[in-house]
């Protein structure tokens, strides 16, 4: 069997055109990039936190990509919306969602404003979003989630550590003392710790990727697929 190349369509790692990406879904390119997130199912983080009951009430999932975190809450009975900035993220939420019979709301939203969802929610899941966004962009993000959800609301928070090397090159890295300083300011942290994130990249894909040798000090799943280490925040909104 010959193995399988990959090209990279428009983006890279480091620099990802988001819109690009998801615009494959629409397209049959079999020597796309493997989207990195798109594990097919939730994040096993996400899923533990549910099993755990660290989740309640109707949920938002910001930047939602294609859906599957909201998806899977749906399919254990909560009232699920997700909402990404991308078009064609939301498109193929939607189509994922109806293969699986499930009723979820999604809809295209700036994650630093969400115009429209004021006073709702009681849970909010931001799987990966937060260190896609700027300083002034995450202050104005975090004032959103605040006003989007009710008092007593909970938020889980998964995100790329400063603090820890990166699996694969990343956009950007958080630190401890960004969470603490810009997430603190609205929400109260419980909980802040290392945790593993589920990818779609092996290592072969990924030294294809970059160029390099494949990483042989990589945590990998059952699959063989690269665990990347984030920072998992839970926190409660400050009334």
């Amino acid at each position: 069997m010959t193995e399988q190349k990959y090209t990279l369509r428009t983006v890279t790692l480091e620099n990802l055109n988001l819109e690009a990406v998801y615009e494959g879904y629409r397209e049959d390119t079999p020597d796309a990039l493997p989207t990195p997130w798109d594990i097919g199912r939730a994040q096993s983080a996400l899923v533990a936190l549910e099993d755990a009951g660290q989740i309640e009430g109707e949920v938002i999932d910001v930047g939602c990509g294609l859906g599957d975190n909201a998806i899977f809450l749906a399919s254990r009975g909560y009232r699920t919306t997700g909402v990404d900035g991308s078009a064609n993220a939301i498109d193929e939420c939607r189509k994922r969602a109806r293969a699986q019979g499930l009723d979820v709301e999604f809809a295209v939203a700036n994650a630093a404003t969400l115009d429209g969802f004021e006073d709702r929610f009681d849970t909010v899941v931001d799987s990966a979003l937060y260190h896609c966004l700027n300083e002034e962009n995450q202050r104005s993000y975090v004032a959103a989630l605040h006003r989007a959800t009710k008092p007593g609301a909970r938020l889980h928070l998964f995100c790329f550590a400063k603090e820890m090397r990166p699996a694969f090159p990343v956009l950007q890295r958080i630190s401890e003392q960004n969470l603490r300083e810009t997430v603190g300011k609205l929400w109260n942290i419980t909980s802040l710790k290392p945790a593993l994130y589920d990818t779609n990249l092996t290592p072969e894909i990924l030294g294809q990727l970059t160029g390099k040798a494949p990483r042989t000090d990589l945590e990998l799943d059952e699959q063989g697929r690269i665990l990347s280490q984030v920072w998992q925040l839970t926190a409660e909104r400050i009334d």
